[in-house]
């Protein structure tokens, strides 16, 4: 028996486009939704049928994850702190660049991570960027003790994603780019900024949704886990 789970990611845009996401979260019947670059000070408790599970307390750029209570509820959460890179410790958008939050599964009684990544911007190294991401594998390990996880957001890292993908393959982690290009903004920064790493768990599909009012495209992922026979 398996159990599908579909998880929202957004980059609102320094906070821009927080008035599609009532619409983005029923439109999508997303059951997660993991939001980059909000302004965590006024963010609501609910999202029509999604409860806030945690957020960033730092960041003058923040992370939050949302959840559907009807189908989850809430076992664990934390944030964390990754490796800075200097734009970080110039300007400080960014303490915190890791929402992690474990979720059982009222159904199936399974348990499953589900977290929202920012990596530092494109002034940074990939070298960077692939150790925070190896950081954060780390840490969602521990908070879940093995259980499924997946980890969506923005990554900040539109080239060499092949290469990104077989490090990350090597680490126990699968990498799931999206339909189309998820930032079109600028002529030489198109990519896929925004994606998937997953460890027990199947990605059917990443879609790119329609262009709002960020710079990013919000994504729409759909993938399964395995609930036990006994259930």
């Amino acid at each position: 028996m398996i159990a599908l789970i579909r998880v929202l990611s957004y980059n609102l845009r320094k906070n821009r486009a927080t008035g599609e996401l009532l619409d983005l979260a029923a439109s999508t019947a997303a059951d997660v939704m993991c939001l980059q670059e909000v302004d965590t000070g006024v963010l609501p408790n609910e999202v029509g049928t999604l409860t806030l599970a945690d957020s960033t307390k730092r960041n003058r750029l923040g992370l939050a994850v949302y959840y559907r209570k009807e189908r989850f509820r809430l076992r664990d959460t934390e944030t964390y702190e990754l490796k800075k890179s200097l734009h970080d410790r110039v300007l400080a958008p960014a303490h915190e660049r890791l929402v992690g939050s474990l979720l059982e599964d009222l159904e199936s009684g399974r348990e499953v991570v589900v977290a929202s990544f920012h990596a530092a911007p494109l002034t940074a190294l990939n070298s960077l960027r692939r150790t925070q991401i190896h950081a954060a594998h780390a840490e969602l390990l521990r908070l879940g003790h093995g259980a499924p996880t997946l980890m969506v957001g923005d990554y900040n890292y539109p080239f060499f994603t092949q290469s990104l993908g077989a490090k990350v393959k090597a680490s126990g982690y699968d990498m799931s780019l999206s339909d189309r290009k998820t930032y079109t903004r600028y002529k030489f920064f198109k990519g896929h900024f925004d994606f998937v790493t997953s460890a027990g768990l199947d990605v059917r599909a990443v879609e790119t949704l329609p262009r709002g009012d960020s710079d990013h495209m919000p994504i729409i992922v759909s993938a399964d886990y395995d609930v036990p026979a006994s259930r």
